[in-house]
This record gives structure tokens, C-alpha cells and sequence, in this order.
């Protein structure tokens, strides 16, 4: 057994010995396959709710020791629906004694030696690491409850990140067949109870069909009709769009499915599908190679906890790849960009519209920055590739943090960064709460010594895009 294994066995035992984690929680964690629950739901819930407390404050207590969390918005920046303020100023915590300077100065394994790489850099935990799952914030839940009837709430965990350092809600809806229109959300969330009033006229009939599918709940680990589940009423499922709002983000989040041993699994932040139609890989590791690979796959993945053994029992959702999977791509595919009036048609700034500060942010994107080597302007700020930012440079492999064995990231693909400014929170598990904080994550891991003029002017450039 590798040592990182041995610390994840140690870990679920502490956790056992405490009281920390229900006897049908999937453990131990060096597990290929969730076995089954071994208690009846009513004491798994009575465990559950009973330790949920302790939970919530354990992960409250991580993420103040690792940012700043208040509420600091940018003078008038919002998002693209002009309701959100956009949050100003680098949230992560250094440690005692350094500056951003001092720090970039030092070599990685320097940092590492001497444990200096702030917290807030390294993977963010999962609110409960050993069980996992699709957690959503109080909005998407609420708004789902009001229109559905559906219950997205979890009796074990809730969300655990504050509004301010979440997207709009409900975001504002862009068609690539329908730019002349803005947004055509109607300030609403699309649910299955109005998508149809609501885009009649607008989209096509196999458009609409994709857009039904992409909005009905099907089984999920969490929240299904089996005793496993993490909902007190036995539920329908998820939707797709529960998690990718109006086709963008509520910043729910759940462990991604391709990596074992379960206290390895990193918390995988939704994204947004805009812009979607530009991109040729799909999934933070598995690299799928289409959209409609990705939607067919996405029923055994993130629904399961890549489980498909699991799946079979909780009512397993086969989509045909004809009929129903083509449809759902073929809405995914129009959903557009926000609006961004200072970029040209090749994603350059205007020098009419942009101001001095902007157009230098842009220079310090496309050269010093080194950002523009994978988010390519003319490629929709992305490259369509993965790459490994190697990180474990400047960390001890193996320390735990709530139950998280850090390891390597290994190669992620590049998100694009169009419409970025409307996507908190950012890297693929959602570990940095600003721009800002992501200026500073670049400019030590790639080494690019940036002047704090430089900084400001790359966080001014990225709010254009």
C-alpha cells in the first residue's frame, strides 16, 4: 500500500474513532467501488445531522484560516447581468512574516522546504471529503423547491462558500443564434415547469427537446429513491442544469469521478457551458473528445461518482445517442459568451474603448503574464489542450487537509476566459475566490515576477473579457 493510501486509512480511522463519519460512509477510502450502506437510512440520517455541526464548523474554520471571505466589491463592476458586484482584492491569507513579493522571489523548493506556499493555494477539501457529492447553494435550492417541488437540500452537509463569492443568480441566458436578443432569461431560472413558454419561438424543436432532457431530474448518488441517499425525502434526482444554471453556474460543486482512492478525489467546481461550441475537450481530466461523449458519459460519472455499478441499483439513465443525446448537444451548443463591447472580432481590445490600464493589462497578458501561451484570444481565451502546472513543486505531497490527501493536480485542460469576471470561484476546484487571488497564484507558479501595477493592470484587462 502506498503511503498516501496508508494516510488515507489513518485519516477514515481517526474520523471513525470520533464520531466524524457514519458507519455507512464509503470507507475505507483506498476503495475502487462505494460498497453499500450498512445501516438503515434513519440511523445514517440521525448520525448525519447529529455530526453536521461539527462538520460545517470544521470547514468554516478552514476557510477562514485560508481567505478573506468578506464582502469587498469592486466600485461599479458587475456581472453580466448588471445585478452581482464582481469582488475586489487577493482573499488569500500569507503566511505570518511574507509578501507577495517575498515570495515570489523564492524558489519552489524553498517554499515547499519551508512550508510556505499559502493555504489557499493548495486543493480546497470537499466540505465532507470522505462522503463527497453534489452539494448546491441555498439559491439554486430554493428556487428549484419554489418551482418544482424538488428538495436539493442535504440533511449531512450544506454549501459552505459566503453569496458574495458566487455567480449571479440566476445568470443572464446568451444565444449564438440570437445575439440581437441579450439575454432571453427573463431575469428567471429555467426550470422544467417554464423552459417551454419561455423559449417557444426562440429555438428549435430538436433544440427544445435537448433543452426538456437537459432539465429533467434523473437518479443521483445523493439524491435518488435508495437508502443511500443524502435527502430526507426520497427524490427524482438532478437535473443537469440544477448545477449549470440557466446553462452557466451556481458554483455547486462535488468531487470529480476519474481519480481513487476517495480521499483523493478533488472537489470539482461546475462550469459554465458558455461558449461551449468552441470547445473540443470536455472534463477537468478525462479529456472527452465531444460534447455528446461527455453528456452520455456525464450520466455514469458525475451522477455515480464514476460508479457505474452503483448506478445500476438507483435507477440507471441510458440516454440514446440518436435521439436524445444528439438534442442535448445541440442546445448546449448555442449557448453564447456575455457581451464584451471592448474586444474586436479577434478577441483584441478596441484602443477606442479600452482604457490605458486595460490595453496595458492586455500587453502583460499576451507577454510577461505568459497567460495568452493557453488562453489563446483567437481560440476563445482557451487552447483546447491540458497541461500540468506542476504545483506539487512548491507542497508536501501527502499532508491532509479535512480529510483531502493533496496530490498532484496532474494535467487539467485550460477553462476558457470569456465572460470570467461572472465565474467565481476560479481554478477547476473552485480554490481561489478572486481574479485577483488567480494574478497571484500565476505569478508564483509560473515565475513571471509581476509588478503590482502589472497585477492590477492584468485584473483590470481580464474584467473586459
Amino acid at each position: 500500500m502506498s503511503p498516501i493510501a496508508k494516510t488515507a486509512l489513518l485519516t477514515a480511522a481517526s474520523l471513525s474513532a470520533f464520531g466524524l463519519v457514519a458507519a455507512s460512509d464509503p470507507l475505507p477510502p483506498d476503495l475502487t467501488y462505494r460498497p453499500l450502506p450498512s445501516m438503515p437510512l434513519s440511523a445514517v440520517r440521525e448520525a448525519d445531522e447529529a455530526q453536521k455541526p461539527t462538520v460545517m464548523e470544521r470547514q468554516r474554520k478552514l476557510l477562514n484560516d485560508r481567505y478573506d471571505l468578506s464582502d469587498r466589491p469592486i466600485p461599479g463592476v458587475l456581472m453580466s447581468g448588471g445585478r452581482k458586484p464582481v469582488q475586489d482584492g487577493v482573499r488569500v491569507k500569507l503566511p505570518a512574516g511574507e509578501t507577495w513579493d517575498d515570495l515570489a522571489a523564492k524558489s519552489p523548493q524553498e517554499i515547499r522546504d519551508k512550508d510556505l506556499l499559502p493555504k489557499g493555494f493548495m486543493p480546497l477539501p470537499h466540505v465532507k471529503q470522505a462522503t463527497g457529492g453534489q452539494v448546491f447553494p441555498e439559491e439554486e435550492i430554493g428556487e428549484i423547491g419554489r418551482d418544482e417541488g424538488r428538495d436539493l437540500r442535504r440533511f449531512d452537509v450544506d454549501f459552505d462558500l459566503p453569496d458574495n463569492l458566487t455567480p449571479e443568480f440566476p445568470p443572464p441566458i446568451f444565444l449564438t443564434t440570437h445575439p440581437e436578443l441579450g439575454d432571453v432569461s427573463r431575469g428567471d431560472l429555467l426550470t422544467i415547469r417554464n423552459f417551454y413558454e419561455y423559449m417557444n419561438g426562440i429555438v428549435t424543436p430538436v433544440q427544445m427537446e435537448g433543452l426538456r432532457l437537459l432539465l429533467t431530474p434523473f437518479p443521483q448518488e445523493e439524491f435518488n429513491q435508495t437508502e443511500d441517499r443524502k435527502v430526507a425525502q426520497q427524490s427524482l434526482g438532478v437535473a443537469c442544469l440544477d448545477c449549470h444554471s440557466n446553462f452557466h453556474t451556481n458554483a455547486a460543486f462535488h468531487q470529480t469521478p476519474d481519480v481513487r482512492p476517495q480521499a483523493e478525489r478533488f472537489r470539482l467546481d461546475t462550469v459554465s457551458l458558455r461558449g461551449l461550441f468552441n470547445q473540443q475537450i470536455h472534463g477537468s481530466k478525462r479529456s472527452l473528445r465531444s460534447v455528446e461523449d461527455f453528456t452520455q458519459f456525464e450520466q455514469r460519472t458525475a451522477y455515480f461518482n464514476g460508479d457505474h455499478v452503483s448506478a445500476t441499483r438507483k435507477g440507471v439513465n441510458l440516454p440514446d445517442r440518436t435521439n436524445q443525446v444528439a438534442m442535448m448537444a445541440q442546445m448546449q451548443n448555442i449557448i453564447d459568451f456575455p457581451p464584451a463591447p471592448k474586444l474586436d472580432p479577434f478577441n483584441r481590445l478596441d484602443p477606442a474603448k479600452a482604457s490605458e490600464q486595460e490595453l496595458k493589462g492586455e500587453q502583460v497578458f499576451m507577454g510577461k503574464g505568459r497567460c495568452a501561451e493557453c488562453h489563446v484570444p483567437s481560440l476563445s481565451f482557451m487552447d483546447n489542450n491540458m497541461h500540468d502546472l506542476k504545483l506539487e513543486r512548491f507542497y508536501k505531497v501527502g499532508q491532509t487537509s479535512n480529510d483531502m490527501v493533496a496530490i498532484p493536480d496532474g494535467p487539467i485542460k485550460t477553462f476558457t476566459l470569456r465572460g470570467i469576471k461572472d465565474s467565481p470561484p476560479y481554478l477547476h476546484d473552485g480554490r481561489l475566490m478572486t481574479l485577483a487571488d488567480t494574478v497571484e497564484f500565476f505569478n508564483l507558479v509560473l515565475g513571471t515576477k509581476l509588478g503590482r501595477d502589472e497585477k492590477d493592470a492584468l485584473v483590470a484587462y481580464m474584467l473586459t473579457l
